[in-house]
This record gives C-alpha cells, structure tokens and sequence, in this order.
C-alpha cells in the first residue's frame, strides 16, 4: 500500500510544474507562470522565490526612487561623487600599502566582449523592427480591433504620464511586476476564472459595438467606393 500511495504522489502533478486541463487561463497560456517569465533568475525574482534576493532588489529599488524622486538627487551628480569616493578610496589605499606592508589593491580589467555588445544590438534591432512592423500594420487599418486597443492604450498611458513623472512611473510599473505577478500566481484559478467572464462579456460588447458603430463605417466606405 506504501508504494501504491508513493506512485500516487508521483504520478500526480505539483502547481508549479503543469495546469490543470480544460481550464481558461489568462492570455491563453500553456504553461505555468514561472516557465512563462523564462524560468530563470529574474522569474525567480519577480515571483520571490528567494525571499531574501527578491527583497534587497526591490529595498535598493524604492532606495534609488527615494534618492532621486523625493530628495531630487541627479543621476550624473550620484555616478560623479561615487567615482570621486572609489578613486580617493584606492588611490589613499595603493599608496597606504606601502608602510603599512600590505600588497595594493588588485583591480581586474573590465572589458566588454565584441559577441555580448553584438548579441544585446542584434536583439534590440530585431525587436525595434517587429515594432515598427506591428505599428505599420495597424497603421494601415487592417486590423480594427487592433487599431482601437493600441489607440485606446496610447491615450490611458498619456493620461497616467501626465500624472506621475517617468522616474515614478517606472517605480510604479517595477512594483507593479514584484507584486500582481506573485499574487497572481497564488490565486490564478480565482483569476482565470473571473477573467473569463469579463472577457466573454467584453465580447459581446464589442460584437455590439461592431454591428452599431464599425458595420456602418465599412459600409460608408464601400458606398463611396461605389459613387467614384
């Protein structure tokens, strides 16, 4: 009986590495949250799956907002007088070595490789040009849907940048990911679940929308098409 229930136990699952079938989830992913972050370090981050690491990146974040934001310290001014405490600190520490019989500070040689500089280029020109591919393609009106979601997502983001400056925005958008992800993740069934509905209802309204208002316009269009 011990090792049928041991098998049991195998056989069966755990949350974090399978979903569950025949069950909507958000934005129709497949796999589990943490695999769709890349199951690597910054996954393991936002989602705190190290308590200790994810709490000093997110104490040194709100650090840097609170520096900059609330006692209006500037970036050039921090990286200047961090440069002038590291060069007083090794320039008195290398001549200091010398009475003290100590052997002077070992400083490695910082280089960049030409592959990694060529990699992160060749990535942020790929994902430039699929932007600009995408912006094309609603620009040309194909898409309807698409048009209203990206215009409608312009306007709310002009409007939430009008109220906060970039630096906070960014802070708030960097909280926002170390907060509503791990909270997602412990209640995804809830979630999906209330997610469906909204989405199902948000279908019929556009459906809706589309045979009072976006109907007519097609039609307008082809009329005209029609008189030329």
């Amino acid at each position: 009986s011990s090792s049928s229930s041991s098998g049991s136990d195998d056989d069966t699952p755990s949350h974090s590495k399978s979903l569950k079938p025949n069950v909507y989830r958000l934005f129709g992913r497949e796999k589990p949250l943490h695999q769709v972050l890349g199951a690597g370090k910054p996954a393991d981050v936002l989602l705190w799956r190290n308590k200790r690491i994810s709490g000093s990146v997110f104490g040194c974040a709100t650090a840097l907002w609170i520096v900059f934001e609330l006692l209006d310290y500037h970036l050039i001014t921090l990286i200047c007088h961090i440069l002038i405490l590291t060069l007083i600190t090794l320039f008195l520490w290398s001549h200091v070595s010398n009475f003290i019989d100590k052997p002077p500070p070992n400083i490695p040689d910082a280089v960049f490789p030409d592959k990694c500089v060529l990699e992160v280029a060749s990535i942020v020109r790929y994902k430039m040009n699929q932007a600009l591919g995408h912006l094309r393609h609603i620009a040309f009106g194909s898409d309807v849907k698409s048009f209203l979601a990206v215009v409608c997502g312009l306007w709310i983001l002009s409007v939430i940048g009008s109220c906060f400056s970039f630096l906070t925005l960014v802070y708030i958008v960097f909280v926002l990911l170390h907060t509503v992800l791990v909270m997602y993740e412990k209640y995804e069934d809830k979630v999906d679940s209330f997610s469906e509905k909204a989405i199902i209802e948000l279908k019929k309204q556009y459906v809706e929308f589309d045979k009072k208002v976006l109907s007519k316009i097609h039609k307008g269009k082809l009329k005209e098409k029609k008189k030329d």
